[in-house]
């Protein structure tokens, strides 16, 4: 019966929260937290101490769970989609329950004091209690510090969790290829050689392969180097943005400020506009208040657009095309390393069926003869089995397309022998010549194997269906902190 009472008591709590964070939000008190955060000055570390000053206060007086259900779904969403900071939610969480725990210990209204002088013998004082606490408070608030400033404290154990786990992401995840990238040219620049394969595959002599295979080859040593090409840069680029960001970032937040002030008076005057009108021959002295009002906006309006520096737009666009040069690199490098994995697996992938190709010939033999005996539909039928079985092979795709013309041409209501027969010597045809080429370029089938594995090592590791273990604790460790990406907006 009591568990009972606790557990109704805590989902009426649950259900009262949601109804009244519901209609706050309803009724626009959200927008007006988000305005009023938004518009103070000193960007994302203002509002966020201005929140934890306030959960903290209301940890005087309110539970955990109130505050939790109350209070942090209107601030979380506000802290979470400010760009300059780009924090996590783990990592607000954690700084959140610091505070309320904080909060819980402090003087003179902390719960946990309470729950202490509850238990405590009568000869501990509670100004005892208050003293013992202070130190304490003050490890908490070093916690705090130290948390805050360090963010991969809190994200990192999360993080490698999860890239190590069996349900990993895969490595084409899109918040990793930042990261990624900076594995891989990291990898580069400590090992010279660590490209030397490139060249040592270029050097192979490949007399035996097809015109169509030899150009798969070849587009794949030629993505491998230009993506080499576009992550240097990328990485360039990346520098150069980083260096002129020290100049405009002050400039972008500004103009940005501005530029949210005036949308607030725009919107303000548009109110105003309304009611100008509603009034209008009906109260003359709020008719006038109203205008005057409306004349002090215009008023500010035209100072707020003076504070924006004349030449902006140029200096937007020049930043911009810094950043679309980094950005543009990394989508080459991203696309000629995918290219140069999937060209030379394509390759790879017609040899390994190799066997399974050539074991299809007896069936394939054995549809020319049925047709020549004139059991059509028998051979339709051997037709469709034999062109799901090839469908299954790489490097069978020609002689299935030719097969179906066969059976295609069979299954009319007065199909011509001579056309199917045709049809079905073009796909003998093909066989033998696709199993000719298998058999000469088997041997390469190592060599093949080895540069597209060192390509996935490396350059083309998105075309991996795991993360490595080494590169997923670099990534955790990588995307543990917090990237400023403001300077995309």
């Amino acid at each position: 019966l009591e568990t009972a009472k606790t557990t109704s008591l805590v989902f009426i709590i649950l259900l009262g929260a949601a109804v009244l964070t519901s209609a706050f939000r309803a009724f626009g008190g959200e927008e007006l937290v988000k305005e009023y955060l938004n518009s103070l000055p000193g960007g994302f570390w203002t509002k966020f101490v201005i929140v934890m000053a306030v959960i903290f206060i209301l940890g005087f007086f309110l539970d955990f769970i109130e505050i939790a259900v109350v209070v942090v779904p209107i601030v979380a969403p506000i802290l979470l989609s400010d760009p300059s900071a780009n924090i996590t939610a783990v990592w607000l969480g954690v700084m959140i329950g610091l505070n309320i725990q904080t909060s819980f210990l402090t003087p003179p209204f902390g719960f946990a004091l309470f729950y202490l002088r509850g238990v405590a013998p009568k000869v501990v004082k509670t100004i005892q209690m208050y003293k013992g606490v202070v130190p304490f408070i003050a490890l908490q608030i070093l916690a705090l510090v130290i948390v805050g400033s360090n963010p991969a404290l809190v994200n990192y154990l999360p993080l490698r969790s999860s890239l190590v786990g069996d349900k990993a992401p895969p490595p084409k995840n899109p918040k990793l290829q930042y990261c990624l990238d900076d594995y891989i040219f990291n990898k580069l620049t400590a090992d010279t050689n660590s490209l030397s394969y490139i060249a040592n595959f270029e050097n192979k002599s490949f007399n035996d392969f097809p015109e169509a295979w030899q150009k798969k080859v070849d587009s794949s040593i030629e993505s491998a180097r230009k993506a080499v090409q576009m992550l240097k840069a990328a990485k360039a680029a990346e520098l150069e943005v980083i260096s002129e960001a020290q100049n405009y970032k002050p400039v972008l937040m500004s103009v940005r400020n501005s530029e949210r002030q005036i949308r607030k008076q725009e919107e303000r005057l548009e109110e105003l506009k309304v009611l100008i009108i509603q009034s209008k021959g009906k109260d003359a002295e709020l008719e006038k208040r109203l205008d005057d009002k409306r004349q002090s906006i215009l008023s500010e309006l035209t100072g707020l657009k003076e504070e924006k520096p004349e030449n902006w737009d140029n200096i937007f666009t020049e930043f911009a095309q810094l950043r679309d040069i980094e950005t543009k690199s990394r989508t080459l490098f991203r696309r000629n390393a995918d290219t140069a994995f999937q060209e030379i697996d394509n390759v790879i992938l017609i040899l390994e069926s190799s066997e399974a190709f050539v074991s299809v010939e007896n069936d394939i033999l054995r549809v020319g003869d049925i047709m020549k005996n004139g059991d059509h539909g028998v051979a339709i039928d051997e037709i469709k089995r034999l062109t799901v079985q090839l469908g299954k092979i790489t490097a069978a795709s020609k002689v299935k397309s030719s097969l179906s013309k066969v059976r295609r041409e069979l299954g009319k209501k007065n199909p011509k022998l001579e056309k199917a027969l045709k049809s079905y010597n073009k796909a003998l045809d093909s066989f033998y010549e696709m199993k000719d080429n298998l058999l000469k370029a088997e041997s390469y089938l190592p060599e093949l194997q080895s540069y597209q594995a060192n390509l996935g090592n490396l350059i083309s590791l998105r075309q991996l269906k795991e993360i490595p273990r080494d590169v997923a604790l670099y990534l955790a460790r990588c995307n543990s902190g917090h990237r400023d990406i403001s300077l995309f907006f």
